[in-house]
């Protein structure tokens, strides 16, 4: 075969399809051009299915390479290593694109591998990754039997744009990613500024739109490439007989224990119910297969809680489809960190606690797609205790990244800014019990939490979880706050996020083919109205931000001053600033844009710090006073350093309130005294006198003194009014 293209616009851009140069010995592969993005994307299947497989083992791995964009890796070795945040983040939302569109029964390993070759950090890396994958597959033998698109929906300036730059994507209202086949809707990400729900429809409507053109586009380049012969599925063996007697079994078990309001007690006895029917069908039938007749008991478990929700519109614990778990809370309950709360829904139970920090603890992002330093952090844990499991804690895993950024973005919208609270601030949410729909349980912890730290957040954030039981497009039931049952034998975990304003954040995934917008209307409806619920319980654990940060924070302010300053603050060999922090106790740092930060658990050290920058930059005026230090004594006055790195002259006329010979034998270096500036000349230099003391004026000559005409003596060389020091010789 060989080299084949295929071009058509995305967006502003220009798409290029490439495949039969490179990879030639994957399954599927293709090179995807977008201005100056490129990427590889190679699909591979095992050429037989994983034995003992009940599930897809589907693999997707996003890899970037810093030479893409022409940088260095960080670190010692200089080499790429364990996947960034972003990389994780993306791999994420490919595979939940992905996954819900391959055949149910189809249990070959499959690898999706993104690999970024070249990135000018424009196009929307996460949408190229979508649209390449489902090109390799579609020109691959691995069974992929419809194709998907993605697209990216900003609202900038009061229009939408279809896939907006990372720059534009930053500063829109909405950030909207959109997944699917021709359709349905099959992933959703979203991160916005508490929009309201039908702009976030309006943005899905105008992004489906695009995701089929998109998709025809790729069925013009498969049609090109040649469509290729795919792999056999191999039917699983069923035996109706065997399914029919555990399925009569379960179904009668289930009766007496659903509904049931308790997850220990529920699961518990579901498991009694799968032993005993499998144990009873294999007496009777000896050569029957126990993990065949483990299948179908699952699966009857399965299909008796469905049929039990669309017939009698109650939940397995016996809630009704609108009806949230009882939720509790409280504010305080760790002493020495500097906010925290508990949220409890139901059995899904969170622990968030804050740390508020300084500028120096922000958090350095060296990724392909950004380099910067990130203010806010949300950190999300899953122990195994949490679901009462046992097993190896090893680090946050893409799960555990995922649910962590998810309650980041909801929360991001509602932190006051940079200049109104300067503070780096982390969050951790320690997941202590679980029943489902805990990253939503950690929008809601998390919030409480900032507030009980004092943090003064523009407007409270509540997240919930929807789920669905699809029979049909007409018959469908939707569930919310979804419980752990309901997740692992439903179709959607819907989870929206947002204040009372709009939504902020939305993340959806499915095991159906996809969702219609009519479906996705009425899931936004629903998850508006749990989320004013859950808010107005919220409020009533914590009502408003803390008036005073936790006495064990740092204190910590900020000033501003001109960028051409910066170098007088900070001195000669950073002369000055290490002196202020010696005598003030503070830590002072400073950004380039004349950012000066300020920190430190001695707050009166911090605020002695910033006043003795702030003087130092300030302009300095006629009649300020200032509590001075001798730092020199000439013939003609004393240098009084007003503040680090300014000084002033005090004439010998004005050292004292009558005529003196010797600065000496009034003033030596080291002495503090208050002195008010009198003048400021021209050139910048400071005159001062003392305010500490009144002068008095002479009425006439002094006693013995011969009488001379006022404008007869010669000035002394040392009689100087001008500031500043004198010219060395």
């Amino acid at each position: 075969m060989g080299q084949t293209t295929h071009e058509f616009m995305v967006g502003n851009g220009q798409l290029r399809l490439e495949t039969g140069e490179i990879a030639k010995q994957a399954s599927g592969a293709v090179m995807i051009n977008c201005g100056g993005l490129t990427l590889l994307v190679a699909a591979t299947a095992s050429p037989e299915p994983r034995e003992g497989a009940d599930f897809f083992p589907l693999m997707v791995d996003f890899e970037e390479r810093m030479y893409a964009a022409g940088r260095f890796p960080g670190g010692f070795f200089k080499r790429e290593g364990r996947p960034s945040e972003d990389a994780i983040l993306i791999g994420r939302r490919i595979d939940r694109t992905l996954r819900p569109v391959f055949p149910k029964n189809f249990h070959n390993d499959v690898q999706i591998v993104i690999t970024t070759l070249s990135h000018d950090l424009v196009a929307p890396t996460d949408v190229m990754g979508i649209i390449g994958a489902s090109a390799a597959l579609g020109i691959s033998c691995i069974p992929f039997p419809k194709l998907v698109a993605a697209v990216r929906i900003g609202f900038l300036d009061g229009e939408f744009i279809v896939n907006p730059s990372t720059e534009q994507a930053a500063a829109s209202q909405m950030n909207l990613l959109v997944s699917g086949t021709r359709d349905y809707v099959n992933m959703i990400e979203n991160e916005s500024a508490e929009v309201p729900e039908d702009m976030v429809l309006e943005g899905m409507r105008r992004a489906t739109d695009e995701i089929k053109r998109i998709i025809s586009e790729i069925e013009a380049f498969i049609a090109k490439v040649g469509t290729p012969e795919k792999m056999d599925i191999s039917e699983p063996v069923h035996d109706e007989k065997l399914f029919a007697q555990v399925k009569a079994l379960v179904d009668e078990a289930l009766k007496d224990i659903i509904p049931s309001d308790s997850k220990a007690d529920l699961y518990g006895a579901v498991s009694k119910v799968k032993k005993e029917a499998c144990a009873k069908v294999l007496a009777d039938n000896p050569d029957a297969d126990p993990m065949r007749l483990a299948a179908y008991a699952d699966k009857s478990v399965g299909s008796y809680m469905r049929e039990f929700v669309i017939k009698n519109n109650i939940r397995v614990d016996g809630r009704g489809s609108e009806e949230i778990r009882p939720i509790s809370g409280r504010t305080s309950l760790l002493p020495r960190v500097h906010g925290s709360a508990l949220f409890t829904r139901g059995q899904t139970q969170v622990l968030s606690a804050v740390t508020l920090g300084s500028f120096a603890d922000r958090q350095r992002i060296d990724s392909l797609m950004l380099e910067a330093h990130k203010r806010f952090i949300h950190h999300y844990n899953f122990p195994p205790y949490s679901v009462g499991e046992v097993r190896f804690m090893r680090g946050p895993g893409r799960r555990d990244i995922g649910h962590g950024a998810l309650a980041e973005h909801a929360l991001m919208p509602a932190l006051p800014t940079d200049a109104d609270f300067p503070y780096s601030i982390r969050v951790v949410s320690e997941v202590t019990e679980s029943n489902a729909s805990s990253s939503m349980a950690s929008v809601c912890a998390g919030c409480m939490a900032l507030m009980d730290a004092g943090v003064p957040m523009i407007r409270p954030v509540a997240g919930i979880s929807t789920g669905l039981i699809y029979e049909s497009d007409d018959k469908f039931v939707l569930l919310s706050d979804l419980s752990g049952f309901e997740d692992f034998n439903g179709d959607m975990d819907f989870k929206v996020a947002g204040t009372e304003l709009g939504i902020t954040a939305i993340q959806l995934d499915v095991k159906i083919e996809g969702l219609t917008l009519e479906i996705v209307e009425k899931t936004l409806e629903r998850a508006r109205v749990g989320r004013m619920y859950i808010l107005r319980q919220m409020e009533e654990i914590i009502a408003a931000p803390r008036e005073e940060l936790s006495q064990y924070a740092p204190m910590l302010m900020m000033l501003k001053i001109n960028p051409d300053q910066i170098g007088m603050v900070i001195g000669p060999s950073g002369k000055n600033i290490k002196k202020l922090e010696a005598e003030t106790g503070a830590d002072v740092e400073i950004d380039d844009d004349g950012t000066v930060y300020f920190s430190g658990v001695d707050h009166d050290g911090v605020k002695r710090a910033y006043e003795i920058v702030r003087a130092m930059t300030m302009e300095i005026e006629k009649d300020m006073v200032f509590e001075g230090k001798v730092v020199s004594v000439v013939p003609f006055g004393a240098f009084i350093e007003l503040v680090p790195g300014r000084d002033g002259l005090l004439h010998i006329s004005n050292v004292a309130d009558h005529r003196i010979e010797r600065v000496e034998d009034y003033l030596k270096v080291g002495d503090t005294l208050r002195v008010r500036v009198r003048e400021v000349d021209d050139n910048g230099k400071v005159n001062l006198l003392r305010d500490d003391i009144e002068y008095t004026k002479p009425t006439g000559p002094r006693e013995g003194a011969p009488r001379r005409d006022s404008g007869s003596r010669p000035p002394r060389r040392d009689d100087r009014s001008g500031g500043g020091r004198p010219p060395r010789r």
